[in-house]
């Protein structure tokens, strides 16, 4: 197979514009570029999903969290979280996709705004992530919606935060985990990262600066926490929708996490995209497919939630 069209115009686009999330060295500058792309190749989302922003108790203060609510909403939930490699993204960069998403799969939204780095480093964002999904658990039937039904999911280092909160014996109980493109494992190289290091969208430099920013000096890369892929035991965790896309860095931890899962007797659906790069469900006005995947996956969280 070969890159998709769209794909391939975008990463010769950033090349040529140096804009690509390699070329950003500061964590602002890093920011404004994921702000900037989001605006040239995301979008607003479907019409007709209501939203309201609100906030959930946090480890270190309120947490910032925007409900989505679809036409003919079933009762089931998504808690999402965004990616971004901990230290960019938001509610707002993201807010096409969970649109989208919510709309897809005609299930309630939660996006989540846990803290960033720098400013903030592990397990921050791991904390805010559990907190949420603990809020969201308890207020379930406050806001209209059934606990019993309640999956997480995200994106990038975003499915990293949903599959680490799936496996945390502090998580209340979850139907499902839905991870698109995630990053589970921190401390070793697949053929996949090597594969595709440098000019597939996310070069391995920006990796190694993100999980820097968030990471400090001396802390276990192998923690469950950052790299859900090498938890002990993974038997008994809750059913996954895993998504990855052929041409990106994290492509095999994707397939690993589904394969370790059903070893232990567990549901993983696993879904390789041909001709994707990563995270390409945020861009669908630069990639044809985005739109047609999140359909795909917005069917199957419909189907999985009931």
């Amino acid at each position: 197979m070969s890159l998709a069209p769209g794909a391939e115009r975008l990463i010769r686009m950033l090349a040529v514009s140096n804009a690509a999330p390699a070329a950003a060295d500061r964590v602002e500058e890093r920011r404004r570029m994921l702000q900037g792309l989001v605006r040239i190749a995301g979008e607003g989302g479907p019409q007709g999903v209501e939203t309201r922003d609100i906030q959930a108790p946090g480890p270190a203060g309120p947490i910032r969290v925007r409900l989505y609510s679809p036409p003919g909403a079933s009762p089931g939930a998504l808690v999402y979280f965004h990616g971004g490699g901990w230290v960019a993204g938001g509610l707002d960069t993201h807010d096409g996709l969970c649109r989208r998403l919510s709309a897809s799969s005609r299930t309630s939204l939660i996006a989540v705004d846990y803290r960033l780095a720098p400013e903030h480093r592990f397990p921050a964002a791991f904390e805010d992530a559990l907190a949420a999904v603990r809020w969201a658990s308890q207020q379930a039937r406050a806001l209209g919606l059934d606990p019993r039904r309640l999956a997480v999911g995200g994106d990038s280092v975003g499915g990293g935060l949903a599959a680490a909160v799936a496996q945390s014996p502090d998580a209340p109980a979850l139907a499902l985990q839905v991870l698109l493109c995630p990053i589970l494992d921190l401390a070793n190289v697949s053929p996949s990262r090597r594969a595709f290091a440098d000019g597939y969208f996310v070069d391995a430099a920006t990796v190694a600066r993100d999980v820097g920013d968030y990471c400090g000096a001396g802390t276990d890369l192998r923690d469950p926490r950052l790299s859900p892929l090498l938890a002990v035991d993974l038997s008994g965790r809750t059913p996954a929708l895993i998504h990855a896309a052929e041409y990106d860095p994290f492509r095999d931890e994707a397939r690993a996490y589904a394969e370790r899962l059903s070893r232990a007797g567990g549901e993983a659906h696993f879904v390789l995209w041909p001709g994707m790069i990563h995270d390409f469900y945020s861009l669908p006005r630069a990639i044809a497919g985005a739109g047609p995947a999140l359909e795909t996956i917005g069917a199957g969280i419909a189907e999985a939630l009931g």
